[in-house]
């Protein structure tokens, strides 16, 4: 096995791009070493992309904010005007894990993981984050939700890495809120979780709205029938309910000792539901 620790991410795509074998990027490791010591996977090269100085920083711009690759998500919580704009996706970030976890642990590889139940990624589809893949042919960007494919596969190609996470700029009157259901009261994983996004007018009605779903199918599921059902309306009773039924509709979950079929699909509406709730509160909505 190679390790190598390259200072650009030029240098870093490039190593990538010719290692003959299997190739890791190694961020955090909280999902990386493990898998190792486990033996469940054993590359054949190691790309630490600690030393790139541009992935370790939150750069607000006028667009928003780049959040980049390496960034820990302990440092998310420490930023304030992320928390103050984002408040929903920080507080995803700092359920991955205990706190030593998340002094390592990313976002970005949080979303390469690939889980279906990684916190952090219906929070960012919810948010409409977009990731920025640098390759041997250059830099796109895409919605976050395209990244994973399924349980630990991904959309990237050889040679490709995430370079930054990217969230827009807040207009007026906008909040997101993420809530998941754990058997625990910490370090556990999700049995279902629901992030929500919207902007409400001056009347409290809401314009604009994103719903997401985790643990509830082989990936975060981007629920717009869900947002459909908020929209154009103020957030009472009524909408509740409709929400809860489409988002319990929307589920696929699996049926395993951590909940059953009916279990998550019912959670899933009651997540979404209180976690629009929190994000209307957030967004100066009565």
């Amino acid at each position: 096995m190679r390790y190598i620790r390259p200072l650009s991410i030029e240098d870093a795509v490039g190593q990538l791009a010719g290692a003959a074998g299997t190739a890791a990027i190694l961020a955090g490791g909280s999902d990386l070493l493990v898998r190792m010591k486990g033996g469940f996977v054993e590359p054949d090269l190691i790309v630490d992309i600690k030393s790139i100085a541009s992935l370790s920083e939150i750069r607000e711009t006028a667009d928003g904010f780049s959040i980049g690759a390496a960034v820990p998500c302990a440092v998310l919580g420490e930023n304030t005007a992320l928390k103050k704009a984002w408040p929903g996706v920080v507080e995803a970030a700092k359920l991955i894990g205990s706190k030593q976890v998340q002094g390592r642990c990313t976002i970005t590889g949080n979303l390469c993981n690939a889980s279906p139940a990684a916190d952090s990624v219906p929070a960012l589809v919810a948010a409409g984050a977009r990731a920025v893949v640098a390759g041997p042919s250059g830099k796109r960007t895409i919605p976050v939700e395209a990244v994973p494919t399924g349980p630990g596969k991904t959309s990237l190609a050889k040679g490709e890495i995430i370079e930054a996470i990217l969230l827009d700029k807040r207009t007026p009157r906008s909040g997101d809120a993420y809530l998941r259901f754990i058997p625990r009261t910490e370090m556990d994983i999700a049995v279902v979780s629901a992030g929500v996004n919207l902007t409400i007018d001056e009347h409290g009605v809401i314009t604009a709205a994103r719903v997401a779903l985790g643990a509830a199918a082989p990936t975060v599921l981007l629920v717009e029938e869900a947002a459909e059902a908020l929209i154009g309306r103020k957030l009472d009773e009524a909408a509740l309910e409709r929400l809860a039924k489409v988002c319990a509709g929307a589920c696929r979950p699996i049926d395993d000792k951590r909940g059953t079929i009916d279990f998550r699909r019912k959670v899933a509406g009651v997540l979404a539901k209180r976690a629009a709730t929190t994000a209307y509160a957030r967004a100066g909505g009565k």
